[in-house]
């Protein structure tokens, strides 16, 4: 008898379902966006697209066509000011993105369905206001920021209000509030507890620096935003439009055998591939619902179980290379490295999730008695000789970075790769229509992200201008009673405190004062201190009790959130101990830097092996159903070999060969049937 075929709903039809993208906006963000037509989507659609030409533009202006001494793109003056200076360019994305916000999130609900004179374009106003009055008065603004007149106050009122307003509606509530606790901290520091206390700030200083200075919304978040993030938004969202996600799903199709673990492992792969495209751990996990749910059913998996794999395959996406989540650009400024460090620092940390995964998924597999299916997908080489051009998607940025290029220009330089490879084909080609809409959908992409950076900028300003991050820091310190792995657990804990209500980037960047020196204080290269945080800000995703790609995943399979969430968390187990790894005295060889090839390769090995112990520990299955006695044997073994040091490997080894050896000779008992 062969096995029955399992047709796949349609990728794009899965794409343009309003209840999916209903679900996308609910996990992913607080608010829906308003559905406009007439007038105001030509405005939306409009200034999009400007918003995004502006981005292009940033990124190509005064620098030279690659090997060659010809600029492509001069810079240009206005009102004499040249608007690819950095705080100018700031505060005009801000500008265009704010008023975006205020047109496509309401204030409320009730105001979902057309734009409020008053709630909508006044604060939509006001934020072209503020960028102009810094426009018009650039060169005698700039050296204000401590010394305000009272016009440059009221100015820096209006621009915290609208910038908080824009992430509440954005984003939530949670952050803004956040935001406006650090401000009055500031102003009352001298009236905090103990060693809280210190002095305050004056009103005037506080807003003109959180306006006019580089520490506040202006601050590093925000430029990142306005210039890194939104070109990969941008990338997303043209490499969506001419096929790639399509070509992706359907390749890891292609590459899945027909096994029981068959339809777990394509959702796994398929999460990897399509998360280099949307960039979201919710978008990713929504969409490969949609079109995985109905074969992970066939194939045996309960409504939770296939929820949790693909919850945990879409959060993964956004710590793979070669395109992180928005944390990682800013991450790469903060340490003065190149993106392409970050990438390679992502590398064996990615490899041991996804690896972590696929194991869980063999061993609930052989529980759940999962069935081999057939999948309707197109062959392997089929695709490649009809779509081989997709594939550079996945190649182009990190060639172009190996090649010298900067971070912007390579992204540069692969949008635009990616614009005119397509037209190879008429099918992926971007027609008129199709190439606006991915200009306006890669800057209505980044708003949420802008209004989180802006907001993320004043709580992050008020740190380290009051020396409150600092304070926090020592806090941690003493939790942790000076030991390296209790300050890590301590750690662990802040953020993920910091992740039950704000996104990963917003957890990152607060953590950067306040959690990153008290791990360098102890010893942790800068380095690993950020990759820990950045990690630990991600994985809060999936971490009870709110977990926002479990609940996702729930919402399409109609399975328990509860339940998935918790299933997701064991599957995204491993993950959260790999961290542990490269923060530990000689840990940088896991993360490929400052080390030898060599110690790079053994610490790697070691890790996967790690990996392999740890979840055949817990899952209880090794080569065959392994024993109490094993399974403590295993997650031992798998602990020691997680821990960097000659040593500790040894001994690992050692156990994990003992459990091996155990199940090879040792037989079990015949197990009887049960009674009926």
């Amino acid at each position: 008898m062969s096995d029955e075929v399992i047709v796949r709903p349609d990728f794009d039809s899965v794409l343009t379902d309003e209840k999916n993208r209903e679900i996308i906006e609910e996990f992913e963000n607080e608010a829906k966006t308003r559905t406009l037509t007439g007038w105001w989507a030509r405005f939306v659609t409009s200034l999009s697209v400007a918003t995004t030409l502006f981005a292009l533009y940033y990124a190509a202006a005064g620098a030279e066509i690659p090997f060659t001494s010809f600029v492509l793109v001069p810079t240009v003056s206005v009102f004499g000011e040249t608007i690819t200076t950095k705080q100018i360019y700031e505060m005009l994305f801000l500008a265009a993105v704010l008023t975006l916000t205020f047109v496509l999130y309401p204030a409320h609900r009730r105001f979902l369905k057309r734009v409020n004179p008053v709630l909508d374009l006044l604060p939509a106003a006001a934020s072209v206001a503020i960028a102009l009055y810094v426009l018009l008065n650039f060169e005698q603004v700039i050296y204000r920021a401590n010394s305000p007149t009272p016009t440059d106050f009221v100015f820096g009122i209006i621009a915290i209000v609208v910038v908080l307003e824009a992430a509440r509606r954005s984003i939530g509530w949670h952050l803004p509030v956040l935001g406006l606790i650090a401000i009055a901290y500031a102003y009352f520091a001298d009236f905090m507890p103990g060693p809280f206390r210190g002095p305050p700030k004056n009103l005037d200083d506080i807003v003109a620096n959180q306006y006019l200075g580089t520490d506040g919304m202006l601050g590093q978040p925000l430029l990142v935003a306005a210039t890194f993030i939104i070109l990969f938004t941008i990338y997303g969202a043209i490499l969506d439009y001419t096929g790639a996600g399509k070509f992706y799903v359907d390749l890891a199709f292609a590459l899945t055998g027909r096994k029981p673990t068959g339809a777990a492992r394509t959702v796994t792969v398929a999460s990897f591939l399509l998360g280099t495209v949307s960039g979201s751990g919710v978008a990713t996990t929504v969409t490969l619902g949609a079109i995985a749910y109905p074969m992970l059913k066939k194939a045996g998996h309960d409504r939770e179980s296939s929820g949790a794999i693909l919850s945990a395959g879409g959060i993964g996406a956004v710590i793979s290379p070669p395109v992180l989540g928005p944390a990682a650009f800013i991450m790469a400024e903060l340490l003065r490295i190149s993106y392409l460090e970050v990438v390679i620092m992502a590398m064996m940390p990615t490899v041991l999730f996804y690896l972590g995964i696929l194991l869980t998924i063999e061993i609930d597999a052989r529980r759940l008695k999962a069935q081999p299916i057939v999948l309707d997908a197109p062959g392997f080489w089929w695709l490649t000789k009809r779509y081989w051009y997709q594939y550079t998607s996945l190649f182009a940025i990190i060639a172009f970075l190996l090649l010298g290029f900067s971070t912007i220009t390579a992204i540069f330089w692969s949008i635009l790769l990616a614009i005119v490879v397509p037209y190879i084909r008429k099918e992926t080609s971007l027609t008129p229509r199709k190439l606006v809409a991915a200009l306006s959908a890669g800057t209505r992409q980044v708003l949420a992200i802008a209004a989180t950076t802006a907001v993320a900028g004043i709580a992050v300003g008020v740190l380290l201008q009051t020396g409150l991050g600092l304070k926090i820091s020592s806090l941690i310190l003493a939790l942790g009673l000076g030991n390296l792995v209790l300050t890590l657990i301590v750690a662990g804990v802040v953020l993920w405190v910091l992740g039950l209500s704000l996104p990963i980037t917003a957890t990152y960047l607060v953590a950067v004062p306040t959690v990153i020196p008290a791990l360098v204080t102890l010893g942790v290269p800068p380095p690993a201190a950020h990759m820990f945080v950045f990690y630990y800000a991600v994985l809060s995703e999936v971490s009870p009790p709110v977990a926002l790609s479990p609940f996702a995943a729930a919402a399409i399979t109609g399975g328990n959130p509860y339940k998935t969430m918790m299933l997701t968390w064991k599957y995204a187990l491993p993950c959260f101990l790999v961290p542990f790894m490269f923060t530990q005295p000689g840990g940088l060889a896991i993360l490929w830097r400052d080390t030898s090839i060599v110690d790079a390769l053994v610490a790697s090995i070691s890790a996967i092996a790690g990996i392999v112990a740890i979840v055949s520990g817990v899952g209880g299955h090794l080569l065959k159903p392994t024993t109490l006695v094993e399974r403590g044997v295993l997650v031992a073994a798998g602990l020691l070999l997680l821990a960097p040091g000659v040593l500790a490997d040894i001994a690992g080894l050692a156990l994990f060969g003992a459990a091996l050896a155990s199940q090879v000779l040792v037989a079990r008992p015949a197990r009887a049937p049960a009674a009926v």
